[in-house]
């Protein structure tokens, strides 16, 4: 066999394997997506610069703009067991963050400034008032930001399980650069992201990260976030802006120059270390906190009644 024959072998050989990953793809989202777990949810969309963003107005009082964590995984599904009880007392504003759930997912390197933008555009242009806001995990460090961007919009901050400061001092360099641009590539860079999504992976990101008594994980719900992080091939964007670190923020500099209230819901896991939040406390003294034992990093899921005691005692003046 000459050299021609051998590159065209080659070449062949490679089509044929990227025809096969391509169709694996297909197959990993349609029965990722078959059960439609959130198309039947009701709602609107608020036409951004960057993209749809879907939200759900729920109740009446005073406005609360519910944040979920920074995932592909998460979505507004996050707040489904007290979003009830919060319209019972507030005007709740429920969205999902673009790359995420229900909103586009365009092909664009996620930063924390642009997700600082939307919170304080999705204030000014939609709820129109000031707000106070209940974040999850990192997108809780996208709420203090926007509170030292503009503290006019934002009253209280509530912050379940805050981000851990030490890693949000992780900025992008060669490493994960090197990763996001694989991800990016158009088949394989999906299948890697497949591959880190899959529901094995889902099963544990509950069992080791998200809750704390596997016993009350209910079949739906681990499903719902499955179908969530397959919801559109352009869900790698996302996950590749986060593990390049281009999503993180330095809160720092923020919390000493805000004077808003801000109140901590933490699991008693191991995973919720004291050190995170004596770090914080170190910058502003004034942060309150509550635990809900033997919970992780979803206590909204895992102990809904017992979190909306601690909501409560927060928001006190307006219940």
């Amino acid at each position: 066999m000459n050299w021609k024959k051998k590159i065209i072998s080659m070449i062949s050989l490679a089509s044929f394997a990227t025809l096969i990953i391509h169709i694996m793809n297909k197959l990993i989202y349609f029965s990722a997506t078959m059960d439609n777990l959130l198309s039947s949810a009701s709602g609107s969309y608020y036409n951004w610069k960057f993209g749809k963003i879907y939200y759900k107005k729920i109740g009446s009082g005073h406005p609360l703009l519910l944040i979920h964590n920074l995932d592909t995984y998460s979505s507004g599904h996050e707040w489904n067991k007290v979003l009830k009880d919060l319209s019972k007392t507030n005007t709740v504003y429920r969205i999902d963050l673009l790359g995420c759930g229900r909103s586009d997912k365009p092909n664009i390197t996620y930063t924390n400034y642009l997700y600082v933008q939307l919170i304080n555009d999705f204030i000014k242009q939609v709820i129109g008032e000031e707000t106070d806001i209940l974040a999850t995990g990192d997108s809780g460090a996208f709420a203090i930001a926007a509170c030292h961007n503009d503290n006019s919009v934002i009253r209280k901050i509530i912050l379940v399980n805050p981000p851990d400061i030490k890693e949000l001092s992780n900025i992008p360099d060669k490493r994960s650069k090197i990763f996001m641009n694989l991800l990016q590539l158009p088949i394989v860079g999906t299948f890697i992201y497949n591959l880190f999504t899959g529901r094995n992976s889902t099963d544990e990101l509950f069992t080791e990260y998200y809750f704390y008594n596997s016993n009350l994980l209910e079949h739906d719900l681990i499903s719902t976030y499955y179908e969530t992080a397959h919801m559109d091939a352009n869900s790698k964007y996302l996950f590749a802006s986060i593990y390049g670190h281009y999503t993180t923020v330095n809160l720092k500099h923020c919390l000493k120059t805000i004077t808003n209230s801000i109140y901590f819901i933490v699991g008693d896991d191991k995973m919720n270390k004291t050190e995170n939040i004596d770090i914080y406390r170190n910058i502003m003294p004034s942060i309150e906190v509550e635990t809900i034992h033997e919970t992780r990093q979803l206590p909204q899921l895992e102990k809904p009644n017992e979190f909306m005691d601690k909501v409560k005692i927060f928001l006190e003046d307006e219940f």
